[in-house]
């Protein structure tokens, strides 16, 4: 595959839905993790959009003084003439909710577009002031159906195993050295993974928060232990669970738990973590050798396809649950996900093993569609 050298060749699936809800008197918020395009998407939509905007960063010291004096007369002497106000790093600016509120409660016909890499910080700040006031929107790293925009479907199997160890943060799918991948993923994980988190008050001990996520990626799609993991780590049940909340927030890694109907052979307390991006996951235990002489090629392919489920629900406002199944004399499915009344059953098998559906799930749930997802036939399902 040849170089790409410009990510804007590369249309996100949001962008449209997003352009949308830009509307005045309304603020749109676009969330993601660092390094996962928020930026060169507003820039897209701020080129596209027809009427007068301003850009502004709230990493940038001229932004938090132009914003610090909250008055009506400040932001509309600010604002005057402008039609539509983006704000980058947006969590990084103090009282922003109450700021974007007063910006289009007070400014006639004003819209906001704004983005954040942490959701704690950006909804705390936003949440209530922006009630009826505000859509939000996820930005995960490329979805299989984004990169198709540069890539043959021969090119796209070919980069599979590339997928799965290196993952699908927009530089590192331009990339084709190897090496350049790993140094990049490992810059993100050392500068910028836990940046946000150890911005909170309370959250000092950076070794302990990387450790807790070396435990989740060795455990990857296995259930998690909050009392085990908190013995391994010298830490407390209440205390994992709080940094494991953090780490969600910031879009590093997600929780799936248990789908049960009260069948009482049902697991239904326990839970799951997998991460938004494999490359993410490989970085963070320093683990990029070939599939060929790794352990751990299973989980691998199911944090991909899953991750790539998740992106497609988000990207395509499909608003499906999702969850794992499992009874405790150990019959088990990869991923169930429901919406309204359907129930579809998914399981991963990276060789052409062909499992057949847990009797216990087809007497349960006799409705549900069952599938096995290998090799073969993935693209059908990503």
């Amino acid at each position: 595959m040849q170089q790409k050298n410009s990510m804007k060749i590369i249309r996100r699936i949001l962008q449209d839905k997003i352009i949308d809800k830009i509307a005045p008197g309304k603020v749109v918020l676009i969330f993601g993790a660092r390094r996962v395009g928020k930026t060169i998407l507003m820039h897209q939509i701020l080129e596209s959009y027809q009427g007068k905007t301003m850009l502004l960063n709230g990493e940038d010291y001229d932004t938090l003084t132009l914003l610090e004096n909250r008055t009506i007369a400040n932001y509309r002497h600010l604002f005057n003439g402008i039609d539509m106000v983006a704000i980058d790093e947006a969590q990084n600016i103090p009282q922003i909710g109450s700021i974007l509120k007063l910006i289009v409660d007070e400014i006639p016909g004003i819209s906001v577009l704004a983005s954040g890499s942490s959701s704690f910080d950006l909804l705390n700040k936003t949440g209530e002031p922006l009630v009826g006031r505000s859509s939000q929107f996820l930005l995960t790293p490329f979805s299989h159906r984004e990169i198709l925009q540069m890539e043959t479907m021969l090119e796209t199997r070919q980069n599979l195993e590339a997928r799965l160890i290196y993952g699908s943060y927009p530089e590192v799918v331009m990339m084709d050295n190897f090496d350049r991948k790993t140094d990049y993923l490992r810059d993100i994980v050392g500068a910028y993974l836990l940046k946000d988190i150890l911005a909170v008050d309370g959250i000092k001990n950076s070794s302990k928060m990387r450790e807790l996520l070396r435990l989740i990626a060795f455990q990857l799609g296995n259930e998690v232990s909050y009392d085990e993991l908190g013995k391994q780590l010298g830490m407390s049940k209440t205390t994992v669970e709080k940094y494991l909340d953090l780490l969600e927030k910031v879009f590093v890694i997600y929780r799936l738990g248990a789908y049960s109907r009260n069948l009482r052979k049902e697991v239904t307390k326990a839970g799951k973590w997998y991460f938004y991006d494999n490359g993410i996951r490989n970085a963070i235990i320093g683990a990029f050798s070939p599939l060929a002489i790794r352990q751990d090629v299973g989980a691998l392919w199911e944090n991909y396809l899953i991750s790539e489920r998740r992106k497609a629900n988000l990207n395509e406002e499909l608003h499906k649950e999702f969850y794992f199944w499992r009874t405790y004399d150990k019959q088990e499915i990869d991923l169930i996900e429901e919406s309204s009344n359907d129930l579809t059953a998914l399981e991963f098998k990276w060789r052409n093993k062909i499992p057949k559906i847990p009797k216990a799930f087809q007497e349960t749930y006799p409705h549900a569609k069952f599938y096995v997802v290998n090799k073969d036939n993935y693209l059908e399902f990503i």
